[in-house]
């Protein structure tokens, strides 16, 4: 039997084996309801991700925000900015007369504030600060400029502005405990002025967020009357569960992980369809560098060898995604053409294997590879690579597991799985997003350098690049290291993404932005 027919058959009979629920009703006129997953805790500072992108965009504003596809970056809370000559002191002018969700207006005392708490939390977005930006060095001259004077030049910090969503200090300070900037109480409560109010009466972690539509938001909502009253954040373990609320119409949408033969699932109904949008984002396997016979660069290559890109893309995802050899977006700047990208052929693999096994790397034993076990594709993509090692002799062995809990362990090498399987999304658009971020091994301990990559020439390129102004000095810089790291086939590089997500017939104005993956939901209407 094909591993094709096979993993087809594990599918279905995983479909046929979920209980299928009682029928819901559906949402309530100007009512919302996405199945898309829910972050660990709802601090912006605390936690940088997909689910949490979803949810800042529409709870908490930020200077500048990504819209549009190729997303652009445009003023938000800050009108405009200037950025000195030697590229160092960065000032940004607010707009007058945004106000958080108590009323109280945004200042610059507060978004400086709001940086000042990321630097100290010091996780999620700090990683794009901390190296060039002290917390004392973001000041608010006056009410409405707010500046930042960096370390050294730092070519992606307008870029990575965005990142850092304003959160009101009043309220976060009298929720304080000890020095904890408040993080306890806003993992389940909301400090911001964004176009929707978290209900917190019922927030349910990791199961339920209800959004109500702020009416005095900034920006106002004569442009978009129809916009939904309450956005309601419904996530279940299940993607096949998802679709069929989906298609019983308890659900508007599902999320951009979509497989295909839900995609196919969805294209038969009726009254539903499957929104489709060209992304930036990576899907990669991970390889933990620092774990026997991880370590070892033949090691690497035999496992990069023997996964079958072609039939993946093709056979599994039917064409909905673009080879990307590479971690970084093809369709990016920075990205080499002329990179040469590891092909599938498990003659080589084997020859890379028997190279790894002559060095004493220990091929033998078992090696684990984490999935997250709400996401078919991940499961998909492991047993594939599974098959196809064990072809070879190699013993690889699928371990159910959840971003949470996979994330929380690559704080340290030793927890690191073996492998894992995600996707690098687009929380900002540059190149260090991607490369800068996942193969500086100043960022070892965060999940996207979880490989624990280290090469002394990648760091030096990727360090210059930052702190290079221009855009065309930047990209041979980026081109160059991502040879360097294809060379040292540290992770297994598959696809750019095509986002896939389930919508049913009463949302329109569907707007999709590759940062967020289209869930900023002001600019949805509701037919009813």
């Amino acid at each position: 039997m094909s591993i094709w027919k096979s993993m087809a058959g594990a599918v279905a009979l995983a479909a046929a084996a979920i209980l299928v629920p009682q029928a819901h009703a559906a949402p309530p006129p100007g009512t919302l309801v996405t199945g898309d997953n829910l972050p660990t805790n709802l601090d912006p500072h605390q936690i940088f991700d997909v689910p949490m992108m979803l949810y800042s965009l529409n709870a908490y504003d930020n200077l500048y925000r990504y819209q549009g596809n190729p997303p652009a970056l445009k003023p938000w809370l800050a009108e405009s900015h200037t950025v000195s000559e030697d590229g160092k002191t960065w000032e940004f002018k607010l707009r007058q007369g945004a106000k958080f969700h108590d009323g109280s207006e945004v200042t610059a005392e507060d978004v400086a504030y709001s940086f000042r708490r990321v630097l100290a939390i010091g996780k999620a977005p700090a990683g794009a600060f901390r190296p060039v930006l002290k917390p004392d060095n973001v000041t608010a001259p006056d009410k409405h400029t707010v500046r930042f004077v960096l370390d050294q030049a730092y070519a992606p910090f307008l870029s990575a502005v965005p990142i850092v969503m304003i959160v009101n200090p009043r309220v976060v300070k009298a929720n304080e405990g000890g020095n904890d900037w408040a993080a306890t109480w806003l993992a389940s409560n909301a400090a911001g002025s964004g176009a929707y109010r978290l209900d917190a009466s019922t927030y349910r972690p990791l199961e339920r967020v209800d959004l109500k539509r702020n009416p005095d938001h900034f920006l106002g909502w004569s442009d978009n009357p129809k916009a939904p009253e309450t956005v309601q954040i419904l996530p279940t373990r299940e993607t096949s569960t998802r679709v069929l609320a989906l298609l019983q119409g308890s659900v508007d949408m599902t999320d951009s992980y979509l497989p295909t033969d839900q995609v196919e699932r969805i294209q038969k109904a009726k009254g539903v369809r499957v929104e489709k949008h060209t992304s930036m984002r990576v899907f990669v396997l991970r390889m933990n560098n620092t774990k026997p016979p991880l370590d070892n660069v033949n090691a690497r290559k035999c496992f990069a060898h023997a996964f079958n890109y072609g039939g993946f893309i093709q056979e599994i995802l039917k064409g909905y995604a673009e080879r990307n050899p590479a971690p970084v977006p093809n369709n990016l700047w920075g990205y080499p053409r002329d990179v040469i990208a590891y092909d599938y052929d498990l003659k080589k693999a084997k020859d890379f294997c028997d190279k790894a096994k002559a060095e004493g790397a220990p091929i033998g034993r078992p090696i684990q590879i984490h999935i997250q076990s709400q996401l078919e594709q991940t499961n998909q993509a492991a047993q594939l690579l599974q098959s196809d090692l064990a072809q070879i002799g190699i013993n690889l062995k699928i371990v159910s597991d959840t971003w949470a809990n996979i994330t929380t362990n690559t704080s340290k090498a030793e927890s690191t799985p073996d492998l894992w399987v995600h996707w690098v999304s687009t929380y900002f658009v540059d190149p260090e997003n991607w490369i800068g971020q996942m193969y500086d091994s100043q960022f070892h301990g965060t999940w996207k350098a979880s490989s624990w990559y280290k090469n002394p020439k990648v760091d030096e390129l990727l360090r210059k690049a930052r702190v290079t102004i221009k855009e065309e000095d930047r990209k041979p810089l980026y081109e160059q290291a991502t040879r360097l790291v294809v060379a040292d086939s540290p992770d297994i590089w598959v696809y750019n993404t095509v986002e896939l997500r389930g919508v049913t017939d009463r949302v329109k104005n569907f707007t999709f932005s590759p940062v967020g993956s289209g869930g900023e939901m002001r600019w949805v209407q509701l037919t009813n």
